[in-house]
């Protein structure tokens, strides 16, 4: 199959998304549709993530919040499995319809039961929206990678993330609007819902638009009868990504405590200097202007440098950009580096997780089968994922309550776990190349 049309002329859109990365003729309305789909979906998430705080903290408090993140955990084991069964059975557009409707059908039955005032429903809502948010995002990329070729997925994988990267900020940002403007959590529930069916009705639009733009068409037929657990443990491949994963997650979530924690002291410290210093609004403030530069290093580093940094790198400057920039961030922890040091780097460090290696994460299971596309994603990026946070908590708390570790031995700890994640990064970009030959030569025997 051949990536692109010579004959094809680029139009001015195609033109356009150049400024972003290697658009080629005919595939710039189609890059945008995929780009609108994942932006939707993403402003609804941060829309119901926003409305989930108040429903779990004043149904419940922080406590029960606490509780509510573990227990996700523990209902993905079941949902992976449904998820692989319901796949087996239906055929891709389907599948896609079924499982965004019934998501869909879930917002107005917490909606519902919210207006009734029925007891527990943040609770319920909270690992529900935990789910929703990874099998939802994991859904679509698997749709991606089953559309897209290798070739043309490496060139317009970094753009279509753009969507991602800009939806989080903008729906958190409507979000907190609505909120001040007295909107109740009962209507933004349904602007999600309405945002979730625009979602479903692009993915029926990019369908009919198959065969355009490097998109290939496929039949589509029910996937096979494995579980995505069974065929992670049956790669290599495969499990390499979970292991990368779950890794990669430990690293990010003890990095979150380690700069919790230094907030925490640095506002102590300001604290018993100032008889009525506010460490709340000094926390919050801090946290606001963090989350402000995070968003807008990650949407600069995903519009402008991820497709290039990928063109001439390839996946082995995708795969390694995080970790190297992680080892310089808790080297300086290490060290000792100062609040102020702490902070940029810390910047550094989420903006190029939430850009870079988000995009890597994507273009990994462009080499896999249309099964391992859909199930064994599914498993990876839910439940493996949520074990990388519940091994970090484990970490934590060790660390906290046996080890005594201080911030600067939680930097060295992270420092043995990165140098582990840049040795199975090297495992995996090696069995990614071997994968993506045997990729490519069964498509040229099929040819």
């Amino acid at each position: 199959m051949s990536d692109q049309s010579p004959k094809v002329q680029p139009s001015w859109l195609d033109r356009a998304l150049c400024i972003f990365g290697e658009v080629r003729a005919g595939e710039g309305l189609t890059t945008l549709l995929m780009f609108l789909n994942v932006y939707f979906l993403l402003v609804a998430y941060y829309i119901l993530k926003t409305v989930r705080e108040p429903l779990i903290l004043t149904g419940g408090g922080a406590e029960l919040k606490s509780y509510a993140a573990a227990f996700q955990a523990v209902v993905l084991i079941g949902y992976v499995p449904l998820y692989g069964w319901v796949a087996s059975r239906l055929p891709r557009q389907r599948l896609i319809l079924v499982v965004v409707l019934f998501f869909a059908a879930c917002i107005q039955v917490f909606a519902a039961a919210h207006a009734a005032g029925l007891p527990y429903i943040g609770f319920l809502f909270f690992i529900w929206l935990g789910i929703f948010s990874l099998s939802m995002i994991a859904q679509f990329w698997s749709y991606a990678n089953d559309v897209y070729s290798q070739a043309s997925g490496k060139r317009l994988f970094p753009l279509i993330a753009i969507g991602s990267t800009a939806g989080a900020p903008i729906g958190a940002a409507a979000a907190g609007w609505m909120y001040r403007s007295g909107v109740s959590s009962y209507t933004m529930m349904q602007v999600a819902f309405v945002l979730l069916i625009v979602h479903l009705a692009l993915y029926q639009v990019i369908q009919r638009r198959m065969g355009a733009g490097g998109v290939r068409e496929e039949e589509d037929e029910p996937l096979g009868r494995s579980s995505g657990f069974a065929l992670v443990f049956r790669s290599r491949y495969l499990f390499l990504i979970a292991a990368l994963l779950v890794l990669l997650n430990i690293v990010n979530t003890t990095g979150e405590y380690v700069l919790g924690r230094s907030v925490v002291e640095q506002a102590s410290a300001l604290a018993a200097q100032q008889a009525d210093f506010n460490k709340e609004a000094f926390i919050g403030g801090f946290y606001g202007v963090f989350f402000f530069w995070v968003n807008i290093a990650t949407i600069c580093i995903q519009a402008f440098l991820v497709s290039r940094l990928i063109k001439h790198l390839g996946m082995a400057g995708a795969l390694f950009a995080l970790p190297i920039v992680a080892l310089g961030t808790y080297g300086l922890v290490a060290a000792g580096a100062g609040f102020a040091v702490l902070r940029v780097a810390k910047l550094a460090e989420n903006s190029t997780d939430y850009s870079v290696m988000n995009t890597a994460k994507q273009m990994l299971w462009l080499p896999t089968t249309r099964e391992e596309k859909y199930k064994a994603k599914q498993a990876i990026d839910t439940f493996f994922v949520r074990a990388g946070d519940v091994l970090s908590a484990g970490l934590v708390f060790a660390g906290t309550n046996w080890l005594a570790l201080n911030v600067a031995g939680f930097g060295k700890a992270n420092i043995l776990l990165v140098f582990l994640w840049l040795g199975l990064a090297a495992l995996l970009l090696r069995e990614y190349k071997t994968v993506s030959a045997e990729r490519e030569g069964e498509n040229a025997e099929g040819r």
